[in-house]
Formats: structure tokens, sequence, C-alpha cells
């Protein structure tokens, strides 16, 4: 079978598959914050620890011969936990704050992209049913997520607070949806600033989740608002319908049949 014959190893983008990506980036701020923060072992240590389980499970992930819904969105939270701890070092460690941390992780999400598109001629997700695609897709991903977690700090540090920033950023999709369905805007480009979007959006809500609520707020602690989350994941792969996408010339193969 050649490879536009084979369905898609990541799921088909559906509404489940956002609110899935929304609830895994806020487990990704609130469980990243628990080994950064409450369990003081700072940025650079849960860095490492988060990156050694993404390499693990990408490689599972790549590995597998079918999409797997479960190992799916475990590489996702890992990739969403070790966006937020390594966002957080490229902003505070490393002293070049929020605008420099943005502009630094926007640089490396572009190129990651457009390696990737000068090696297959696309970036669209359904072509995702190759190693190769899918390590460009991985590291695609992890970029995407480091970035929302910088922009959602940012945001939210610049005098929104938590909450506002979270109304900001679906105000944001809101607009993004809306040229999805009214406008001939290119849906993979619309896709991947989604993908972005949904990153500070989930960051934004785990931090109203946990921080004080002199900062806004709801004191909630972090293991507990992670432990939270992290079930309400498991039951949305259980109840929503977790499909493979479908590549685009298998598509079109399939409808010619």
């Amino acid at each position: 079978m050649n490879r536009e014959g084979v369905a898609s190893k990541v799921p088909a983008v559906t509404l489940g598959f956002w609110i899935l990506k929304i609830a895994a980036t806020t487990l990704g701020e609130t469980g990243g914050d628990t080994l950064s923060m409450t369990w003081n072992l700072g940025y650079l240590m849960s860095t490492a620890i988060f990156l050694s389980a993404l390499l693990v499970l990408a490689a599972l992930q790549i590995a597998a011969k079918r999409f797997r819904p479960f190992l799916y969105w475990a590489t996702i939270i890992a990739s969403t936990t070790a966006g937020t701890t390594l966002a957080d070092f490229a902003d505070r460690s490393l002293g070049i704050g929020y605008p420099g941390g943005s502009l630094l992780l926007l640089a490396c999400l572009l190129t990651a992209l457009g390696v990737w598109y000068r090696a297959e001629g696309s970036i669209s997700v359904n072509t995702v049913n190759t190693p190769g695609v899918e390590a460009f897709y991985w590291v695609t991903i992890t970029f995407s997520q480091t970035l929302g977690t910088a922009l959602g700090d940012w945001v939210a540090d610049a005098g929104l607070g938590y909450l506002g920033g979270a109304l900001v950023f679906g105000a944001a999709l809101a607009i993004i949806a809306a040229a999805y369905f009214w406008t001939k805007v290119s849906h993979v480009t619309l896709f991947w600033a989604a993908f972005i979007l949904t990153r500070p959006l989930g960051a934004t809500v785990g931090d109203f989740f946990d921080k004080p609520i002199a900062q806004g707020g709801l004191a909630i602690s972090r293991p507990l608002a992670s432990a939270i989350i992290a079930a309400f994941i498991f039951v949305c792969i259980v109840v929503f319908p977790q499909r493979a996408g479908v590549h685009p010339r298998a598509a079109l193969q399939k409808r010619d049949e």
C-alpha cells in the first residue's frame, strides 16, 4: 500500500479534537507548574523530565502502525507540559522576557514549518502517515505549544489577567472559526493558527485555576487541578469518537471507487 492510501496517524480535526486539545494544554500548564514551582524542581530540570517523556512517547507514536487515541493524547500532553517549562525557562531563566521569548519561539516554529514544507511539499496534518512526516509534526507541535505558553503569559502579565487573557484568545479562536466557515483562507493555515492559540488559552485557564485569589485565580492546588483535568481528558477520549484523519489523496481515491 502506498503512503497516500494509508490513514493519517493523527486524529480527524473535529469539535471533540479541539475540546481535548484545550483540555490537554490546560493540563500542560498546571502539570508543568506542579513540577517546576510546587515541587521546586525548577524550569531546567522540569524541562529535561518532560522532554524525556516526550521523546519516549513520540518514538512510540511514530512506531505505532495506526492511530492510537490514548498514545496520541499522552504525547500531546507531554509536548504541552514540556512547552510550559521550556517557555518559562526561555522567558525567565534566560532573561529575555516574554517579548524576546515569544519572538525566539516564533522563529523556531516558522523554521520548523518551513523545513517541513520544503521537504514534503505540504504541512497539512492529514498527510501525517509516514515516520518522516510524523517527526516533522511532533517537532512543530512542540514549538507551537512552547510559543503558545509564552504568548499566554505575556498577555496575562500585560495587565489583562488570566481571565482577560482567556477571553482574548477565545475571541481570536472564534474569528479563526468564522474564517474557516465563511472565507477561502487556507484551512491548513487556519489549523495551525488555531493550534497555536489554543495553547495560550489553555495556559491562561490553567493559571486561572491555580493562581492565588489575590492574583485573580481560584487558588486550586496545581496537583489537584492537574488530576481533575487529566480525569476530564480520559473521559473525553472515551466519550468522543476517536478516528484517524484521512490522507487527502486517499479520500479522493475512496470517493472515486
